[in-house]
């Protein structure tokens, strides 16, 4: 997939996307640059990228999976608004060691996880920090 012109444009798409979005956000604004890929091709380029570790995914409070350019690239978890969905990556050692506990207690090795945060950002709640 890499190297593609579908890769490409979905590449310059997530690089100009400063929030989470969709697959369907994500293939509306190729779309409206005049892109003519299909949302299979997206989902699909957007699994590829998130297995890379090249985008970060979370689910939203309706179980839809969002997608943005990863910005870092150790382990982290973010703290995502409900309102206008602005999100900041955190680290959570606390999480981590929380992980591999419930996950030896049980028997399991090689464990990953995910974590998403949500509530309201200062500038929702009229609270700038």
């Amino acid at each position: 997939m890499r190297g593609t012109r579908q890769a490409e444009a979905l590449n310059e798409v997530l690089a100009d996307l400063p929030e989470f979005r969709s697959a369907q956000d994500i293939h509306g604004e190729l779309r409206r640059r005049g892109q003519r890929i299909g949302l299979a091709t997206v989902y699909r380029h957007l699994q590829v990228l998130s297995q890379d570790g090249a985008v970060d995914t979370l689910r939203d409070e309706s179980g839809e999976t969002l997608y943005r350019r990863c910005r870092t690239s150790t382990h982290h978890h973010h703290v995502t608004c409900r309102s206008c969905g602005h999100s900041v990556e955190v680290e959570g050692p606390a999480i981590e060691r929380w992980a591999e506990r419930v996950a030896t207690e049980a028997g399991f090795t090689d464990i990953d996880h995910t974590m998403e945060v949500f509530g309201l950002c200062p500038d929702c709640t009229g609270q700038r920090a």
